[in-house]
């Protein structure tokens, strides 16, 4: 079963930084847009962030654009997403997903090419 593997969540005091992974099981990152998904308790899933596959082109939720950062590793085939000055309101459960591409641009729309995936969770508290 293809499926990206997100790993790195744990608690945290806010104010504080997280690096999260995702990792892909039985295919290569290379060609495809990734995005970063949560859902909080209660709460629909929520779409974070994504990077494209062609130029690193990224986009960023305005819930956390300027504090979340992604990256891509194809040698590694890995995608990170670097949190930072975390707040409370930041706690959810993360998920990894490979997302459409519109005219060359990523968009926070999962495809049915892997499945949806544990998820990480990231706790925000003191």
């Amino acid at each position: 079963q293809l499926q990206l593997v997100a790993s790195g969540g744990d608690l945290v005091q806010p104010g504080g930084s997280l690096r999260l992974s995702c990792v892909a099981s039985g295919f290569a990152l290379d060609d495809y847009a990734i995005g970063w998904f949560r859902q909080a308790p209660g709460k629909e899933r929520e779409g974070v962030s994504c990077i494209s596959s062609s130029d690193g082109s990224t986009y960023y939720s305005d819930s956390v654009k300027g504090r979340f950062t992604i990256s891509r590793d194809n040698a590694k085939n890995t995608v990170y997403l670097q949190l930072s000055t975390l707040k409370p309101d930041d706690t959810a459960v993360y998920y990894c997903k490979t997302v459409a591409v519109v005219h060359g641009v990523c968009v926070m729309i999962g495809t049915d090419f892997d499945s949806w995936g544990q998820g990480t969770q990231v706790t925000v508290s003191s």
